[in-house]
């Protein structure tokens, strides 16, 4: 088959990858919800008094921050189910995105776990002793002042760790999820390889422009929410 280049199909493969926007998007974010409750637990594991905790904690980032995502990804996809096995249970029907999302959450947390320590280590323990010495509780010295600090602190790593996530999330397809990049991968195989070239420029014409707002959304924010941290410190 002959194979050019056709502009006008740039367009057209748009308008076919986009319905799977939806699976890219449903997959994110439950990975980063789960990957955010991982990152606390973790977080306070380094930043508690136990020191078994904060070894199993280290010990954690460290293994998956070692770990590629695609070798992690077949990992839990293939381990999964075998350790079901052993427990006489069939694991092999499960749906794929459900391995994407564990795999993508177990990275998750171990990045969110630095970006929350860092932001809570950032602000000064001064605040929380004078806020608990005017009558507030320990929940509401952290709920009022402390968290409200941190976030503005964190929001910058918790948005490039966001980006990376969906980006890394196009590895979805290698185990037969049918996410925005498994269906230009479909689409190409369907042509015979031909206009390949044009159906991955609007894939990439499709992260560049999420990739761009979910930046500036997080970039307002952060100015939003400083405002208020200013206050804070003037309090």
């Amino acid at each position: 088959m002959e194979k050019y280049f056709d502009a006008t199909y740039i367009m057209q493969s748009i308008s076919m990858l986009l319905p799977f926007l939806k699976v890219t998007f449903m997959v994110a974010s439950f990975s980063v919800l789960f990957g955010t409750i991982i990152g606390f637990i973790l977080a306070a594991a380094k930043l508690g008094k136990s020191k078994i905790a904060r070894n199993i904690a280290n010990g954690y980032i460290t293994i998956l921050r070692c770990t590629p995502s695609i070798v992690l990804l077949f990992l839990v996809y293939y381990g999964i189910p075998a350790i079901g096995n052993n427990f006489g249970m069939d694991l092999n029907d499960i749906d794929k995105a459900v391995f994407v999302i564990v795999t993508f959450s177990l990275q998750f947390g171990a990045l969110m776990c630095e970006v929350i320590r860092s932001a809570y280590e950032s602000i000064d323990k001064g605040q929380f002793e004078s806020a608990v010495s005017v009558g507030l509780s320990n929940a509401q010295a952290y709920r009022r002042i402390i968290f409200p600090q941190a976030l503005v602190v964190a929001l910058p790593n918790f948005g490039n760790s966001l980006l990376a996530l969906l980006q890394e999330g196009a590895l979805a397809y290698t185990i037969g999820l049918i996410d925005i990049v498994g269906k230009a991968n479909l689409i190409i195989a369907s042509n015979y390889n031909a206009h390949a070239l044009e159906i991955f420029l609007a894939l990439s014409i499709i992260y560049w422009i999420l990739s761009i707002a979910i930046e500036q959304f997080f970039l307002k924010l952060e100015r939003v929410l400083s405002k208020g941290k200013q206050s804070l410190k003037t309090m």
